[in-house]
């Protein structure tokens, strides 16, 4: 039988956090890191999510940030860009402990 949760978080949840990254043509991968990915989340812990997403620009950045502040789910969302991350470490961890989703044409799946 398939969990109703991933990560702590109901699928609904997960199918609207990504229906508003999937309108973003130039995403091209998406990864969870951080405490979720890690096994060590809390209940209210946010989800960070790192996507690769080359030239993408810091307003179509903070329009994904806006649309999914706008799902007004109980948990932040942190979103990463790879491309704009220029912390060594955090790299490296997000390559350590990430989870990639697959992708199913256009459309990301865990």
């Amino acid at each position: 039988m398939e969990s109703s949760t991933l990560y702590g978080i109901p699928r609904p949840a997960w199918a609207k956090i990504l229906e508003v990254l999937e309108q973003q043509p130039k995403i091209q991968g998406i990864r969870l890191f951080g405490s979720r990915a890690k096994g060590n989340f809390r209940p209210g812990s946010d989800i960070d999510l790192c996507i690769d997403a080359e030239a993408l620009s810091l307003s179509e950045k903070f329009a994904l940030e806006t649309a999914l502040d706008d799902l007004l789910l109980p948990w932040k969302v942190d979103l990463a860009v790879w491309q704009m991350i220029d912390q060594p470490a955090l790299k490296e961890h997000i390559e350590r402990v990430g989870i990639e989703l697959d992708k199913n044409g256009d459309r990301f799946i865990f």
